[in-house]
């Protein structure tokens, strides 16, 4: 097969609970350089248990995507994602919606999209400006598939900007390993600064491949526990 692939885990572990959750995701790389993550989500103390496919092309940018969410064993729904040159769409199963579709238009592409898998959220580290310490790059129609901090329900489309910094270049040590890294951090909007603190993320260049994240709106650190192929 002429085709990339990279394969790992990930623990979510809180400050006070410990271990809470986990992730195993692959990711493919395909000859031409487009890119696709399988992930599998499982929350211990929420109960939610999500399954995500996400495709991108050779700039990182979101082709399509497909998420289902259950909690404790209950199916909330699942939602499959296109997006365009300028728009983006959502075909979506509730349990609270039932079925439905959303359109929205996006001037320029959507620039990224958040699935929720923690692995995901290293790839955002493709758009980040790396010419010095502090650089700030604004995404434009960035996607999310859900508002709430750990996407704990059922999945549609948002679209708002999303404000990245680069901190710097430095080597992080997790369990799978000690990594070269970028570390950037997801800056909140205007709207959200009074309840959401920053949102710091290490990934590898090049792959983009998630290593470590801190986030203290959850008291949780996010770590790199086993990798192949990378």
């Amino acid at each position: 097969m002429n085709h990339r692939r990279i394969r790992g885990k990930i623990l979510y572990v809180g400050d006070k609970s410990g271990e809470r959750g986990r992730e195993w995701f692959t990711y493919t790389v395909e000859a031409d350089g487009a890119r696709t993550v399988r992930a599998m989500c499982e929350m211990d103390d929420s109960g939610v248990l999500r399954d995500v496919t996400y495709v991108m092309d050779t700039k990182f940018r979101p082709v399509e995507a497909y998420n289902r969410v259950s909690i404790k064993g209950v199916a909330q729904g699942a939602a499959w994602f296109t997006f365009q040159d300028e728009s983006a769409v959502c075909e979506a199963q509730s349990r609270s919606m039932g079925r439905f579709t959303q359109h929205m238009s996006a001037p320029g592409g959507v620039g990224s999209f958040v699935t929720h898998p923690i692995v995901c959220d290293g790839l955002q580290c493709a758009g980040v400006d790396t010419s010095s310490p502090g650089a700030r790059i604004v995404i434009k129609n960035s996607g999310s598939s859900s508002l709430r901090p750990d996407g704990s329900e059922a999945p549609g489309l948002t679209l708002h900007d999303r404000t990245l910094e680069f901190v710097g270049f430095e080597k992080v040590t997790v369990p799978a390993g000690t990594f070269d890294t970028i570390h950037f951090r997801v800056l909140p909007s205007r709207a959200e600064m009074q309840r959401n603190p920053p949102l710091d993320v290490w990934s590898t260049p090049g792959d983009f491949v998630f290593v470590k994240m801190r986030w203290d709106l959850l008291n949780c650190s996010y770590y790199l526990s086993e990798i192949d192929g990378l």
